[in-house]
């Protein structure tokens, strides 16, 4: 028989457990406030394994031997302003004097040439708007200023001049404010600086409109997209490129719609680029995967270690191979489909590599492999299409002077900032490209502007 509970007894253990509560609800904040006062120290991070060591190869740092030369490019006769001639007056053998002039036998003179500036100071042209009273009836009479004139306060070349520096060396608006006071003794505002990167960027559109008309109608485009900035918001800064025409698009979005802005509603042509999923879009037997992207990609598997490390490392085995055959061709030691030929066992052995990879039990391997091997065929475009290559390394040296621009600048406040960047830099980019002068071709380009004439072409027949 249960003993009979005892009324003060419950009501004890009930105040206890209710102590308890409370002493434990103490404590927790107590060991709070301790954090706040004296935080813990720092957890020490788990150390990673070294990222193997890549070997030397003994080469010595700079040109290597049969490294064409770049010596100094000597300014045409015409170009030449001064010529100081200095003449031997006697024999150093005999000492017999010498005529002035060269005979027939006598060698070429040697050449070196110094650059120097003149002292630069811009040209002021000062209108005057002058009155004049009349002598009979006393009326006043202005000459005004005609409109045209007075629309501008900066000529055509100084404007293509700081726009230049702008677009193509990323030189900021302060910065060019400083330069035209400093250089060309003709001091401007700021605010005179943010409206010719707009005049110019007006007087660009039809250059990058024709600059996209032709990336889209290319039969090989390499396309890149990277980061960029708008008042501090996200954006996205899209080029693409082919061997003589470059473009660029800052977009607020990294898809299709972009994508489409960029290159064109229809996928005509070869499509270069990396394994973002955006590319998917374009048809696959009409791509080339960058093989340096997938480089990167293999060297990491190859340092996770297990089956994942000799999937990768037998997969840069493939692309060593792969790109040896690729060298002998580009250097005119292989033909065309002696490569083809001696690929096809290299396609096949990269095949089961990543068969075997997707069959593995490392999850993150096999969803590799099998993003790999759903774009497989695109790996090796290159092999059978004419002007395409493994990498996409032509756009991102096209990209290049975009990325350094935003390292500077940090990006556009403003969507009128992004569109002059995307203008100036396609057709900096594209010039460059072609040879052809970024600055002449500014110069003429807002001077036909200004005047309400036909822009210049910016893609000449090549």
């Amino acid at each position: 028989m249960a003993a009979p509970v005892c009324p003060g007894c419950h009501e004890r253990d009930a105040r206890i457990a209710e102590l308890e509560a409370r002493l434990l609800a103490l404590e927790g904040q107590l060991r709070d406030l301790t954090d706040r006062i004296n935080p813990p120290p720092p957890r020490t991070p788990t150390p990673q394994p070294p990222a193997p060591g890549k070997t030397p190869t003994g080469k010595k740092p700079g040109g290597q031997p049969g490294h064409p030369p770049h010596p100094k490019i000597h300014v045409p006769p015409e170009r030449v302003d001064v010529v100081v001639p200095f003449i031997p007056g006697r024999c150093r053998s005999c000492q017999t004097p010498l005529p002035q002039t060269a005979g027939p036998g006598d060698p070429a003179p040697t050449r070196h040439q110094v650059a120097e500036l003149p002292a630069v100071a811009a040209q002021i042209t000062e209108y005057q708007g002058h009155y004049r009273t009349c002598p009979c009836c006393e009326q006043v009479t202005h000459a005004p200023i005609p409109a045209h004139l007075r629309a501008h306060s900066v000529g055509p070349q100084l404007a293509a001049t700081l726009s230049y520096l702008a677009g193509c060396h990323g030189v900021s608006k302060r910065g060019v404010e400083e330069i035209a006071g400093a250089v060309f003794d003709a001091p401007v505002g700021l605010g005179t600086v943010a409206n010719l990167e707009q005049e110019m960027s007006r007087a660009l559109i039809s250059a990058h409109q024709e600059a996209r008309a032709a990336i889209a109608a290319a039969a090989v485009k390499h396309v890149d997209e990277t980061g960029w900035k708008q008042a501090g918001k996200k954006r996205w800064l899209w080029a693409a490129a082919t061997a003589r025409v470059a473009a660029f698009v800052i977009h607020p979005r990294r898809n299709v719609v972009a994508l489409k802005q960029l290159v064109g509603e229809n996928t005509t042509g070869i499509l270069c680029s990396d394994r973002w999923c955006v590319y998917d879009e374009w048809p696959v037997l009409r791509r080339q995967v960058c093989w340096a992207h997938l480089k990167r990609n293999w060297e990491k598997q190859a340092e996770r270690g297990g089956k994942a490390a000799v999937v990768g490392r037998a997969c840069l085995g493939v692309e060593r191979r792969a790109f040896e055959l690729w060298y002998l061709f580009r250097g005119g030691r292989c033909t065309r489909g002696e490569m083809d030929e001696r690929m096809v066992p290299l396609i096949l052995e990269l095949l089961e590599v990543l068969r075997a990879g997707r069959r593995s039990r490392d999850r993150k391997l096999s969803r590799f492999c099998a993003r790999i091997l759903g774009v497989y065929a695109a790996l090796w475009t290159f092999v059978v299409a004419e002007g395409v290559e493994p990498t996409n390394n032509h756009a991102e040296r096209v990209q290049r002077r975009a990325v350094l621009w935003r390292r500077r600048s940090f990006g556009c406040h403003s969507a009128a900032g992004c569109r002059f960047v995307e203008r100036v830099l396609t057709a900096v980019q594209t010039l460059r490209l072609q040879n052809r002068s970024v600055l002449e071709f500014l110069y003429k380009t807002v001077q036909a502007h200004r005047g309400g004439l036909q822009a210049p072409r910016l893609i000449e027949a090549g």
